[in-house]
């Protein structure tokens, strides 16, 4: 007898809940293991500054592995709708899919976020001296990588910054998790499918 996967991709796993289902039932949502970082075949190489995606598994490390996953759920009940938040950054990320959310929404949304969407003046200017300083350092080595020409002048430093720019060298998604108080603290309350986003370095 065939047996399909937990986590396989499709829309034969019961209904998708809406937010308001979501918070009427108070579901406890089980997080896709690839998100949460406990699947041990494949660890997700998500790199949130230019959107490449890949993953790692510790039996093939000759090679990285493509990212086929993209299209299972991300949580199990599938929900329409979730909110990702991080420690690192102010901003709050809510990922829409009526069919619900899969792997690949998270990261094709967390990317656009951060490399489309651009730091306000009042963004930066809430920042510490020092942090704006490395803002800008950061930004401007990271528009004159691979630009450089023999004998050419140093481009001009940005003037606007990408939020990828923010998150300076911990742009590598590392997992999601639930953290219910820092929900409360960051946005008054909590729900689940409020997820905090941790970043890497690598």
């Amino acid at each position: 007898m065939d047996t399909i996967g937990k986590w396989a991709a499709g829309s034969s796993y019961g209904p998708v809940l809406s937010q308001t289902d979501l918070y009427l039932l108070n579901a406890d949502l089980e997080l896709n293991p690839i998100l949460a970082n406990d699947s041990g075949s494949f660890q997700l190489i998500f790199n949130l500054s230019n959107g490449q995606t890949s993953g790692y598994n510790p039996d093939s490390r000759d090679r990285d592995l493509p990212f086929t996953q993209k299209d299972e759920p991300a949580t199990l009940p599938r929900v329409e709708e979730l909110i990702i938040i991080t420690e690192v950054s102010p901003w709050c990320t809510i990922i829409k899919n009526p069919q619900g959310v899969t792997l690949g929404d998270v990261c094709t949304t967390l990317y656009k976020e951060y490399s489309e969407k651009m730091v306000t003046e009042k963004e930066f200017d809430s920042l510490p001296p020092r942090q704006q300083e490395q803002l800008r350092r950061y930004a401007q080595s990271a528009s004159s990588a691979g630009n450089w020409q023999y004998y050419s002048p140093a481009p001009a430093p940005p003037t606007q910054y990408r939020r990828a720019d923010w998150l300076r060298e911990k742009i590598f998604f590392d997992r999601l998790m639930r953290k219910d108080a820092y929900a409360r603290q960051r946005l008054g309350y909590s729900a689940p499918n409020i997820f905090v986003l941790i970043l890497s370095t690598y």
